[in-house]
């Protein structure tokens, strides 16, 4: 198991390309003016041994010294043990709503990327409780099985979009039957479920199936995000705004939050409903909440003894950089002999 300790001089690997760019231009450069001082035959006999081949491989050698010195600034580590650690807290799992009424603009950025927002913040307070994330529209999907890695949790977040689901409409009742399989710990008496939407296509059975997983002690808390008065759903192609969904008719949708339906999942499962439109709202709720109850102990697996690695790297890099020091550009005898670039061929035509 890997860590990078210092990823953003990742960063620095931008500067490849620019050299590769550089030299082309170089090359170019120069092979034009050669062709306005003199023909191939006169430079053939004025540089015999200047060889395409040696100066490019003189680039390729720096640009992996480069390369590897950069990574080696990033002190990769590497875990030599895998041992069970003990740890207290609590299973949360987020069930995120990914239908299309959740693009709706009605609040900033989008009901979508609120949601998001208010799940990577309240992932961010937690402790070393386990999280677990579903996504659901027509249908429910597992995006993160639960865990402790909370950075995974954050990184499979982002690419939560509506395309992932195979179908629309709102299967609240296919991600409360989901989340049941998350809490695989018996002994594990605090359980939230958070549920994030805009409480649009509900199902009417919605709440006793809330209500059967309360009585495994599952509590579940809604955050409404969007507002009463609602908006339009954009479409969108290759990134485009195209126009705004619209109805049989002909005539744009607008989609509306309906915390009633949220509210009352949440009541039955003694739980909560909270308004997610202002995002530091719900997290310092939920915050609080999980804080305050009570922990168990479980245990979990992890890498630990990680030990530095970046001196492979750079070895590796100041090897390219010193071959690439001792390489001259002109050609070996035995490249003549090869003629790779088929030089003295063409000299000939």
């Amino acid at each position: 198991m890997y860590r990078i300790e210092e990823p953003i001089y990742f960063y620095l690997l931008t500067i490849i390309p620019v050299m590769v760019v550089i030299f082309l231009l170089v090359f170019w450069w120069k092979k034009r003016t050669q062709r306005k001082f003199s023909n191939a035959l006169l430079l053939k006999k004025l540089a015999p041994n200047s060889s395409a081949f040696k100066t490019t491989l003189k680039l390729v050698f720096l640009l992996l010294g480069i390369s590897f010195l950069i990574i080696s600034l990033t002190n990769p580590k590497m875990g030599t043990k895998l041992k069970t650690v003990k740890r207290e807290g609590v299973d949360i799992v987020f069930a995120l709503d990914v239908s299309k009424s959740m693009l709706a603009e009605d609040i900033a950025p989008n009901r979508l990327e609120k949601a998001k927002q208010i799940i990577s913040k309240t992932i961010d307070k937690l402790g070393s409780d386990r999280v677990g994330i579903i996504v659901y529209a027509g249908n429910s999907y597992p995006l993160l099985p639960i865990t402790t890695d909370h950075g995974a949790a954050n990184m499979f977040l982002q690419n939560a979009n509506p395309d992932m689901v195979s179908s629309q409409g709102t299967d609240i009742n296919g991600a409360l039957e989901l989340a049941k399989t998350y809490y695989n710990n018996d002994d594990q008496t605090n359980r939230f479920l958070i549920i994030l939407s805009d409480g649009e296509d509900h199902q009417e059975e919605t709440k006793q199936v809330a209500q059967n997983l309360a009585n495994e002690g599952v509590k579940i808390y809604t955050v409404g995000v969007g507002t009463e008065k609602g908006g339009p759903i954009p479409m969108r192609l290759n990134g485009s705004m195209i126009g705004y969904k619209k109805d049989n008719k002909g005539e744009t949708v607008i989609t509306k939050r309906k915390p009633e339906v949220l509210k009352g999942i949440a009541n039955v499962a003694d739980g909560a409903y909270i308004d997610g439109n202002i995002t530091e709202k719900p997290v310092n709720a939920m915050a609080e909440i999980i804080a305050n109850a009570e922990k168990n102990e479980f245990e979990t697996k992890q890498f630990s003894d990680y030990k530095d690695q970046f001196q492979w790297f750079l070895a590796l890099g100041l090897l390219f950089l010193v071959i690439d020091v001792f390489l001259f550009d002109k050609k070996t005898k035995w490249l003549r002999k090869v003629d790779l670039f088929n030089e003295e061929k063409n000299l000939k035509k």
